[in-house]
């Protein structure tokens, strides 16, 4: 709408009003003091930067510790114990080091070792439950005698109730899994008694105590070996790859996976395919017990086209849902079972919480005014740095079932959540949540500080960003997205031949959640801080997280060009550099904490390359663990399956 010609006059009183404050406001002889604002005061007008309420984010970072400004450190266990022990007072530091040694040795060791064999269904696994709940007793004795011993120097810290919780949660998946072997001991006892199987140690150990679907009631041993009684086991056998050409364009797609033939004459294969049809007839016919067991031990490795063939087959032209075709009862066990291993594997995760929970406590940090922006540090930071060791679990071939090691999945593939749509999914939750909890410990009078609306558009970033990467990754929205082009389409010719997806189809190359941590470390390396050394651990740990962004960018740029064709994990060496970079960052950013910084100036270690090598040496060493057990995980994995065999691509 076009102003009129006059409309400038409504400028003259507001201009005249302005010139007659200025007249009437009084002189000042300091011209940037709040008390030279002319008309109002300056609690109207100026609202503080920060929480802290007196930084000038323009003025030149303090070099020197100003401790005027600085509240006085109260006692810790870690100064009383190691630091500067009392002289007319008894210290115990054995007994906390023996409470830190055998919980990290029940959440680190025994822990991951009982998953990965439960992994393969090992007889072992019970062994490493029973070394984690002694080694957790032992854990809590020592910290209970110490505690009582030692005069309490924490009030309301939530260490031990947190790790009871923790605790209570592992009682509740161990009650679990005794439930299921009672479950599976009540079946097996009343097929038993019904006549239809008949008592053997071999079928209670396998069946109800290791969970294995094995039954002795099978063929004959003459064609025992005809009989695959674990439905992965056809999963796991040798495998090939052949290249699906198309005869018209010449367009070469996806190559897809099948089972290779164990005989490669075709004329024995169809005698066989005879023998595994009798074999299925007669192993049917013997086991008619009422204890549950897999239709996919029905198949031979033999009967590829057996009428009971699963839909778990690696053919990957079938595009079935792992879900589909199964009862209800079926997909609420699929479902408990994933829910299981998820949650089991959380309590490695809480375990590497109740470290940085009990470090804090025994140092005594994060009391007072500090509480808000530590425990901001230590969350977010430990968030990247558990991000950055599943990177690497990622790169090393964790996950591959899933299609999230960079390959394709060796069954149903497409068909699982992408683990880009799992990152927006993080960077969604990681955003929600923040966006609102950047105002905790404000009045809800109080206004909006510079370094709260930094850090609340930092968290809609995350928020929306997720948004946008979950809608990329929807095969619907996809869908949607590509209706402008098939829309032109002649409707003639729509339905008689299909049309040919690029080859990058085949993966997924979502920048989002990159793009979101790669800004946040460059917005944060630009964060302003009270003293120098401050201003310098945050450059570094916001330097790490964007170059993390980088090698993303990178990976997503090579499987641009080349897509994954095979389901062995691939391997890019961008991601190796970007695991070790988002974790070492996630790291310095716990290290950035004001109190622990102002704790090593005031001990003369206030140096840059101190802290950056100490994140680089614990990166390492967590790598080194991760390495570890996921190779452990895979060699038994290698022990129960039959030898596969490789062959180069080139």
């Amino acid at each position: 709408m076009r102003l009129p010609l006059r409309s400038p006059a409504f400028l003259v009183p507001l201009l005249a009003a302005a010139v007659a404050a200025a007249v009437a406001a009084p002189s000042c002889s300091d011209a940037s003091s709040l008390d030279c604002v002319p008309g109002a005061s300056s609690k109207q007008l100026l609202i503080p930067r920060d929480e802290h309420g007196g930084h000038n984010h323009h003025a030149q970072p303090l070099v020197e510790l100003n401790e005027e400004h600085l509240a006085p450190t109260p006692p810790s266990y870690f100064w009383l114990d190691i630091k500067e022990p009392p002289a007319d007072e008894k210290r115990y530091p054995g007994l906390m080091a023996l409470h830190a040694l055998c919980m990290s040795l029940a959440f680190f060791g025994a822990l991951p070792i009982g998953i990965a064999l439960r992994s393969v269904k090992h007889a072992w696994h019970g062994v490493t439950v029973i070394l984690f709940y002694t080694l957790v007793v032992l854990g809590l004795f020592s910290s209970a005698l110490y505690r009582k011993l030692t005069p309490d120097l924490y009030e309301g810290n939530k260490h031990g109730s947190q790790g009871y919780f923790f605790l209570a949660c592992a009682v509740a998946l161990s009650a679990l899994d005794v439930f299921s072997q009672i479950l599976r001991l009540i079946s097996y006892v009343r097929a038993i008694r019904s006549g239809e199987d008949r008592f053997s140690f071999k079928t209670l150990w396998n069946y109800v105590i290791l969970d294995r679907d094995e039954h002795f009631a099978g063929a004959e041993a003459e064609y025992t070996n005809l009989v695959v009684a674990d439905p992965d086991d056809l999963d796991d056998a040798e495998l090939k790859t052949k290249d699906v050409e198309d005869d018209s364009s010449h367009v070469r797609r996806a190559r897809i996976v099948e089972p290779v033939r164990t005989d490669s004459n075709t004329r024995q294969q169809d005698e066989h395919d005879e023998t595994a049809q009798w074999a299925n007839d007669v192993h049917r016919h013997r086991r008619h017990t009422s204890y549950p067991h897999s239709t996919a031990s029905e198949r031979t490795l033999f009967g590829a086209h057996s009428p009971q063939r699963s839909d778990s087959s690696l053919n990957e032209t079938e595009h079935v849902y792992p879900w589909e075709g199964k009862s209800k009862r079926e997909v609420l066990r699929f479902m408990g079972r994933a829910a299981f291993a998820i949650c089991e594997r959380a309590l490695v995760f809480a375990g590497f919480m109740q470290v940085i929970s009990g470090i804090v406590v025994y140092t005594g940090g994060c009391r007072g005014g500090y509480i808000n922006a530590c425990l901001a540090h230590l969350i977010k930071g430990g968030i990247f740095w558990c991000y950055g060791l599943v990177t690497f679990a990622r790169f090393l071939g964790s996950f591959s079932e899933l299609g999230w090691a960079w390959n394709r999945a060796p069954r149903h593939h497409g068909k699982y959540p992408t683990a880009e749509f799992v990152e927006s999914l993080v960077v969604f939750g990681y955003g929600i949540t923040n966006t609102w909890m950047e105002r905790f410990g404000a009045n809800p009078s109080d206004p909006y500080t510079t370094k709260q609306l930094q850090h609340i558009s930092i968290a809609v970033m995350f928020w929306f960003a997720g948004l946008v990467g979950m809608g990329i990754e929807s095969k619907r929205v996809r869908r949607w997205l590509a209706s402008g082009a098939t829309a032109a389409v002649p409707a003639s010719t729509r339905l008689q031949e299909a049309v040919a997806e690029p080859p990058t189809y085949i993966a997924s190359f979502n920048p989002f959640p990159a793009i979101c941590i790669g800004i946040t470390g460059a917005a944060m390396s630009a964060h302003f801080q009270t003293y120098l050394f401050q201003v310098q651990i945050h450059m570094l740990w916001g330097y790490l997280l964007s170059g993390f962004a980088v090698m993303r960018c990178l990976t997503y740029f090579f499987l641009w060009l080349g897509p994954p064709r095979s389901i062995l994990p691939s391997r890019p060496p961008t991601e190796v550099v970007a695991s070790f970079l988002l974790a070492c960052g996630g790291l310095e950013f716990m290290f950035s904490t004001e109190e622990l910084t102002i704790a090593a100036m005031r001990q003369g270690h206030d140096d840059v390359m101190l802290f950056l090598n100490m994140g680089v040496a614990i990166t390492c060493l967590a790598f080194c663990w991760t390495l570890l057990i996921v190779s452990f995980k895979g060699w038994l994995k290698s022990r129960h399956q039959i030898n596969v065999k490789f062959h180069g691509s080139a």
